[in-house]
């Protein structure tokens, strides 16, 4: 079957049926809110699990109750590991056709629920409409491309022969002469894979992992993120989808609770054969360490976040430049991994292009993203106000603060914030750091060969944007640009929004570890391991 994107709004919109779609979203939003406020399990081996305490959710864009969930314990996580071993045997030795039947289906449902689906997550991390149809989508076209992928490689399964000889000898060497070989080499799943979700994509990231993991045969334990930014409803719908497709009993299992005691069990039990995490580098980096320095060989699938830079040349359009860079700074508040945060324009050029930036960034509303004229919506926690409160002053400190720093609301577990946007030198810290906030610093180069030096001078590699018109300058930077994601002239977004199956989202040096990314057709070889089958007739 080939593989096409969902596209969705995109859809709409050509068709003249903008209406249309706010309508469903707007009404699937109604819908959705007369389900909240539940008592919800966790689900192992295809049964309700409760835990002895819970874990209430609310929604960050206004503190509505969306749920109270499972804190589970280590026991609890055990359990579910256990309950995906046993269901292993079975889900392994599956015919892949059958596999890909199961998560076509799912593709299928999705596609159904998906404004469904798209409201609960707006609710639950504070997305726009636009924004979490989007995500539903990828997550329907992971499904979609994987099933592809397995079909197209035949289950990666190869078959060849070598052919015997008349001749014999008593005593083998390599090379000797011999009988006629049938050999097999399969791909072949590890086991059970712990996989740890992020809040900022509990949709497409979770199943994207979950589903990489289940059509190459292997078994899953899911948690998603269950402290300060939660994001555990869209996971419960996960799970309700994958068993409605007919994913059997214990491939899927469904725990919900803290890093510190759920997450440690599934990512150290030696029963786990593999983790597949997207979050910080330093938890993803320390759950390695740890289960290495115990001598505990493990697969990591890991995406370790990024410090992503843009560079606006002076040949540069420079609308184009200030619409791509601030949708990748401000959208979504700056809580993606893939988010700009660092922009290097051409001294020439500089407070022209600022003001186009501003002016951008100026025009974009900040407020409840379930409003479609807003933007900019809430920051998904207190933790992640604090620190934004926290950061502006050491920009005022250490900075020259150009546009933004206000909190805008903080009241009823909600906390909206203007995008910041500041020069600073490439030495200060900040230029260094993670944020995971709307915040965009600047600083300038006179030659693009030290833009590209500022640009690379991180541990991180995961995204990068450029803006000229000059071919000599994109192809210097190609070249010599250290990320896995790279877009030239891109005025939707300088640095986010990887479409599957044409852009691979892969992070180099501390963003990934395999440098390979999800969304392309290496992806999937991760999650299995090569084995030589011969076979001599007697």
């Amino acid at each position: 079957m080939k593989f096409e994107n969902e596209f969705t709004y995109r859809k709409f919109l050509e068709q003249g049926q903008e209406d249309k779609f706010d309508r469903l979203f707007e009404s699937a939003v109604a819908k959705v809110r007369n389900g909240l406020g539940k008592r919800f399990p966790m689900y192992l081996n295809g049964k309700e699990h409760f835990a002895r305490e819970e874990i209430i959710e609310r929604s960050p864009i206004d503190g509505t109750h969306i749920g109270n969930f499972q804190k589970g314990t280590a026991d609890d996580a055990t359990s579910a590991i256990d309950a995906a071993r046993s269901a292993f045997e079975v889900w392994s030795t599956t015919d892949y056709k059958k596999r890909v039947f199961i998560f076509r289906k799912a593709a299928e449902l999705l596609s159904q629920r998906k404004f469904e689906m798209a409201a609960i997550l707006s609710i639950e991390n504070g997305k726009t409409r636009y924004e979490s149809i989007g995500e539903v989508d990828e997550a329907i076209d992971f499904m979609n491309y994987y099933s592809s992928e397995l079909e197209r490689n035949r289950g990666y399964i190869h078959k060849n022969k070598i052919l015997g000889t008349t001749k014999k000898v008593e005593s083998g060497f390599q090379g000797a002469p011999g009988s006629s070989e049938a050999i097999t080499i399969k791909m072949r799943p590890y086991g059970v894979f712990a996989v740890i979700a992020p809040f900022n994509f509990p949709v497409s990231i979770s199943a994207g992992m979950s589903i990489g993991a289940m059509i190459t045969g292997n078994t899953v334990v899911f948690k998603p993120s269950s402290t300060d930014n939660m994001s555990m409803l869209t996971g419960l719908m996960l799970y309700q989808l994958f068993k409605d497709a007919g994913v059997p009993d214990g491939v899927f299992n469904y725990v919900t609770g803290p890093g510190s005691t759920i997450g440690a069990e599934l990512s150290s039990n030696k029963k786990v054969s593999g983790v597949v995490f997207t979050g910080s580098r330093e938890t993803g980096l320390g759950m390695i360490a740890k289960n290495y320095s115990e001598k505990k060989q493990k697969v990591f699938v890991v995406e370790m976040g990024g410090k992503n830079p843009v560079i606006v040349s002076k040949f540069a359009d420079l609308d184009a430049a200030a619409n791509g860079a601030s949708s990748a700074a401000f959208g979504f508040s700056g809580q993606k991994c893939s988010a700009a945060s660092r922009l290097y324009v051409q001294e020439s050029i500089k407070e022209e292009f600022i003001s186009k930036l501003i002016e951008r960034t100026r025009a974009m509303k900040i407020g409840d993203p379930l409003n479609k004229e807003n933007f900019i919506g809430p920051l998904i926690s207190a933790k992640a106000l604090a620190k934004y409160i926290e950061v502006v002053e050491e920009i005022k400190r250490s900075c020259t603060l150009i546009y933004g720093g206000k909190v805008v609301r903080n009241d009823d577990h909600a906390y909206y914030v203007e995008p910041v946007i500041a020069e600073a030198d490439d030495s200060n810290v900040l230029m260094k750091l993670e944020l995971f906030l709307p915040i965009l610093l600047i600083d300038t180069y006179k030659k693009l060969d030290e833009a590209l030096i500022k640009a690379n001078n991180t541990e991180y590699g995961l995204t990068a944007g450029f803006y000229s018109r000059k071919g000599p300058e994109i192809r210097q930077f190609l070249n010599a640009i250290e990320a896995g994601v790279v877009y030239v002239n891109r005025n939707e977004s300088a640095t986010t929004g990887a479409i599957v199956g044409h852009h691979t989202f892969v992070g180099w040096k501390g963003s990934g570890l395999t440098g390979k990314g999800t969304g392309s057709r290496y992806y999937l070889q991760e999650f299995m391991r090569e084995q030589s089958q011969s076979l001599t007739r007697q």
